[in-house]
C-alpha cells in the first residue's frame, strides 16, 4: 500500500527523533515521526509517577517471574515492578551477544528519554581533536566552535541546571540555576579545590531537570521519581518538551506501532524515497515516501536498519561502502570508585531530593600530563545521610531500637567514575540471520569488550577518589569496583560514524550518508569517540544542526 508523500520521516521518537520532529517541523516541514512501540502521552500515562512505595504489590522490587520474563534486564536496576512498562521485552525483541552486552532499551514513544539519566554535558576540543592527535581512528570531522551555537540552542530549550564552572575541558552553557551541593558536599568540595593545584574540582551536576519554569513546564519538584514520568514536566523528555512544540506547529503525524524495517533507496538517483513500516500489532507492511529521512532509533538500531536497506547495491546495507558501517561500537565503562564517611556534621540534613549529586570534570591526560593510557574520566557522585534501611543489617530489637532508626544515620559520600571508551573496529554488530524476534525479523549480534586502555584506566578511577577522600577528611574511604560489561552505561556509540572522507567513515560532517545523502543519522551511532561526558546532549545538538543544514539544502534542491 502507498501513501501520501510527507516533507521528511523521523525514525524513533527518543531524544534525537524529538528534537528532529521539533526542528523540521518548526521550518516548515511536514514530518512523519514513527515509533516502534506504543504512545505514552505525558501525564495521563505516568500510571505511578505519584505512587508510594506501600502501593506497589512488591513495594516497587522485582520477582522470580519477572527475571525469568527479562533475562537481560535483571542483570541491572532496571528491572523492577515501579516502570517495567518503559523498558522493551527481552523475549520480543532478543538480541545475540557474541560477548557479553547489556542492551537496555526503551520502546515507546519517548524512547528512552524518559527514563534518562539526565546528566547533560558539553563536549569540548579536548575530546573533538584526541583521536586525531593520538593516532586513534579517525578524526571528528567537526570542532567545538561548529556545534556551540546549536548546543547554546539545545539547552535554554530543553533546560540544564548547571554552574558557570570556566573550565576548558568542560565547556559552560546557557545554564538555568544549578542544583547547589548539599551541605557535606560542599565542605569536601572546599577542601578538594584547595589540593591538586585546584584541577580537580566538586561542581553541582550540570541535569536536564529545571530549576525555573518554562512554557508548558513547571520546575522541579525535588521528588526524585523522574524514571516514573514526571507529570510537573520538570525534566526534558520527548514528552514534557520536543513533542509538544512540535505537535503545535500542526505539521506533525505520530505513528506509533511502526516499525521500519528498512529505508527504501533508488539506486539511480542515488536517494532515499522513504521507508518500510510494518504494523507491530496487524503485521501488515506500508511504504511511506519522503524527501529526507533522519535515523534516530538509537545507535544500535538506526545501524541496524541501514544493514538492512539497498542490499541489492551494497550487500552490507546503505552507508556500508566504506566497510565501517557496524563497527567501533562504544559505551562508558564505570562501577568504579569510593566511598566513605564524613564527621561533624550530625546537625545538618538534605533538602527534598535531588535529582542530581556532583561532577568532578575529567583532569587526566591534560595540560600536558600523561599516564600510561589515553583519555580520562570523570566522577558522578553525591552526599547523604543513611536512613532507617541501614537498620536491614541491624538485629535489634524493642522502642529504644525503634526510635534510633526514626533518627538519620551518618553521613557518606562516595562516587562512581565514567571512563571514555577508546573506538575499536573490532567492537561491532552485524545481522544475526538465524535469530527472529516477535515479528520475524533478524536480530543483531553484539560483539563488543573493553580492552587494556580501559582496564589501566580503571585503576586510577578507583585509586584517584580514593585518595580525594582521605585527602579531604573523609573516613573509613572504602573501594569498590562492581564488574562493568559493555552496555551497562547505556550509552551506546558508534557503528556510523561521522568523518571526513567517505571511505573510512559512514557520515559527513552533517550526519548525511555518503552513500545518501538525503538520509541522516543523528542518534548515538555517528559518534566518532566517546569521550567521558554522557552524550545525550551532543545528540541533540547534532539533531538541530543536522536538521537546519537539511532545510536548507531542501531549499536549494540539492536533495
Amino acid at each position: 500500500m502507498q501513501t501520501p508523500q510527507y516533507d521528511a520521516i523521523v525514525v524513533g521518537s527518543g531524544i534525537s527523533g524529538g528534537w528532529a520532529a521539533k526542528e523540521l517541523t518548526e521550518k516548515g516541514l511536514r514530518v512523519l515521526l514513527l515509533e516502534r512501540g506504543r504512545n505514552v502521552e505525558h501525564i495521563k500515562d505516568y500510571v505511578n509517577a505519584t505512587k508510594g512505595p506501600w502501593e506497589y504489590p512488591h513495594r516497587g522490587g522485582r520477582t522470580r517471574a519477572m527475571e525469568e520474563a527479562y533475562p537481560v534486564l535483571k542483570r541491572d536496576y532496571p528491572l523492577n515492578e515501579k516502570n517495567l512498562e518503559f523498558w522493551a521485552s527481552d523475549k520480543d525483541s532478543p538480541y545475540t551477544e557474541v560477548k557479553r552486552f547489556d542492551w537496555f532499551r526503551g520502546y515507546q514513544v519517548g524512547g528512552r528519554s524518559l527514563m534518562w539519566g539526565r546528566q547533560s554535558y558539553r563536549l569540548s576540543d579536548f575530546d573533538f581533536e584526541a583521536n586525531a592527535k593520538d593516532g586513534i581512528a579517525i578524526d571528528w570531522p567537526i570542532r567545538y566552535a561548529e556545534i556551540a551555537q546549536w548546543y547554546d540552542h539545545v539547552e535554554q530549550h530543553a533546560g540544564i541546571s548547571g554552574s558557570r564552572e570556566r573550565m576548558p575541558q568542560l565547556p559552560d552553557g546557557q545554564f538555568q540555576p544549578a542544583i547547589p551541593l548539599n551541605c557535606a558536599e560542599e565542605v569536601v568540595a572546599g577542601r578538594l579545590a584547595k589540593l591538586f593545584d585546584g584541577r580537580r574540582r566538586i561542581i553541582p551536576g550540570r541535569c536536564a531537570n529545571a530549576t525555573q519554569p518554562l512554557p508548558g513546564r513547571q520546575a522541579c519538584q525535588y521528588r526524585d521519581a523522574c524514571w516514573l514520568g514526571c507529570p510537573y514536566g520538570g525534566y526534558f523528555s520527548t514528552q514534557s518538551s520536543t513533542l509538544p512544540a512540535a505537535m503545535k506547529t500542526g505539521r506533525l503525524t505520530l505513528k506509533p506501532f511502526s516499525i521500519v524495517s528498512e529505508v527504501l533507496y533508488d539506486r539511480d538517483r542515488k536517494r532515499a524515497t522513504g521507508v518500510r513500516v510494518l504494523d507491530a500489532v496487524s503485521n501488515e507492511t506500508v511504504d511511506y515516501t519522503a524527501r529526507v529521512v533522519f535515523l534516530c532509533a538509537s545507535a544500535l538500531n538506526s545501524t541496524w536498519l541501514l544493514m538492512r536497506s539497498a542490499t541489492d547495491v551494497w550487500p552490507g546495507g546503505l552507508g556500508s561502502s566504506s566497510g565501517e558501517l557496524g563497527h567501533n561500537l562504544m559505551d562508558h565503562h564505570f562501577r568504579a570508585g569510593a566511598e566513605g564517611e564524613i564527621e561533624g556534621l550530625d546537625d545538618k540534613y538534605v533538602y527534598g531530593r535531588r535529582p542530581t549529586g556532583f561532577y568532578i570534570p575529567r583532569y587526566r591526560n591534560l595540560f600536558g600530563e600523561k599516564r600510561p593510557y589515553l583519555r580520562g574520566f570523570g566522577y558522578q557522585g553525591g552526599a547523604d545521610r543513611a536512613g532507617w534501611w541501614r537498620a536491614v543489617s541491624e538485629l535489634g530489637v524493642g522502642g529504644a531500637f525503634k526510635d534510633r532508626m526514626a533518627q538519620p544515620g551518618g553521613w557518606g559520600i562516595g562516587a562512581t567514575a565514567f571512563g571514555e571508551m577508546l573506538p575499536n573496529h573490532a567492537n561491532q554488530v552485524s545481522i544475526d540471520t538465524t535469530k527472529t524476534d516477535k515479528w520475524g525479523m533478524p536480530v543483531l549480534k553484539i560483539d563488543c569488550a573493553t580492552g587494556e586502555n580501559e582496564r589501566l584506566m580503571r585503576r586510577d578511577m578507583i585509586a584517584d577518589m580514593a585518595d580525594m577522600l582521605e585527602q579531604t577528611g573523609v573516613k573509613n574511604v572504602r573501594t569498590f569496583d562492581n564488574e562493568y560489561f559493555p552496555g551497562m552505561g547505556i550509552h551506546e556509540m558508534g557503528t556510523a560514524r561521522m568523518g571526513r572522507d567517505p571511505k573510512t567513515s559512514v557520515l559527513n560532517k552533517w550526519n548525511q550518508v555518503w552513500d545518501a545523502p538525503n538520509v541522516f543519522v543523528t542518534d548515538g551511532a555517528c559518534m566518532v569517540s566517546a569521550a567521558c561526558q554522557n552524550p545525550s546532549l551532543t545528540y541533540m545538538a547534532l539533531t538541530a544542526r543536522a536538521a537546519d543544514y537539511a532545510v536548507s539544502e531542501l531549499t536549494r534542491r540539492t536533495l
